[in-house]
């Protein structure tokens, strides 16, 4: 739910979109590839101390980068007419976000998986972006060829084909989450909690302090070994 929307526009239909639809020239559209990369080269390091610092709350960041993607693209396609540079490199940044933050999978297979199985579960994570990118890649070329080509009403059509990818994985988020901590045992505590409490937990909230979520995922990625 991350990944495919800055996979999508950096792979395949972003340049056309900014050139034909949007009106840009191919040096502009070329620099805005630019700002991508650096955004995700930016955001990486960021996601991943927010990941470590705060495991429980790492569904969050996956449902905020998918809703903020959403949001981005909902206020770009519900303008009439081309929008201003600035709110397409806005649009860039946002989605590119999505790049660096698909690797939280990485770190759910991680958490969630004994050792001897991390490598299938890490296979797994890393296809689904790219599945969903194939799937929206195609999707798009068609409604583009039945539509008459690379023109703005077109596209505006066309890029509505990511939005059932994100339904199914805001779902998909919000089940297996509340399944997993279950399964865990992990009452997670509250986001205003977490900011205020970062001394040692009392006794009774020992089972559910991020530092023992930390413990027991070292144990789980050496196999069980204590």
């Amino acid at each position: 739910g991350t990944q495919f929307s800055v996979t999508t526009f950096a792979l395949m239909w972003g340049v056309p979109y900014l050139v034909s639809a949007q009106g840009l020239s191919a040096a502009t559209a070329g620099t805005m590839l630019t700002v991508s990369v650096v955004t995700a080269i930016a955001a990486g390091p960021v996601l991943g101390i927010l990941s470590g610092r705060f495991p429980l709350r790492r569904s969050w960041m996956v449902l905020a980068i998918m809703l903020a993607n959403a949001t981005i693209w909902t206020v770009v396609l519900a303008l009439p007419g081309p929008a201003p540079i600035a709110l397409l490199v806005l649009l860039i940044v946002v989605i590119s976000v999505g790049g660096p933050g698909s690797m939280i999978g990485f770190d759910y297979a991680r958490t969630f998986n004994p050792g001897s199985a991390l490598g299938t579960a890490n296979g797994i994570v890393n296809i689904g972006g790219f599945l969903a990118t194939l799937l929206v890649v195609q999707t798009m070329g068609l409604v583009l060829e039945r539509l008459g080509g690379y023109t703005f009403d077109a596209f505006r059509v066309a890029w509505l084909a990511q939005y059932p990818v994100w339904v199914i994985a805001i779902i998909g988020v919000l089940v297996t989450r509340g399944r997993a901590r279950r399964e865990a045992g992990v009452h997670p505590r509250s986001s205003w909690q977490v900011l205020r409490q970062r001394t040692a937990p009392r006794r009774g909230e020992l089972a559910d302090s991020e530092e023992n979520i930390q413990r027991r995922t070292s144990s789980d990625t050496d196999g069980g070994r204590p």
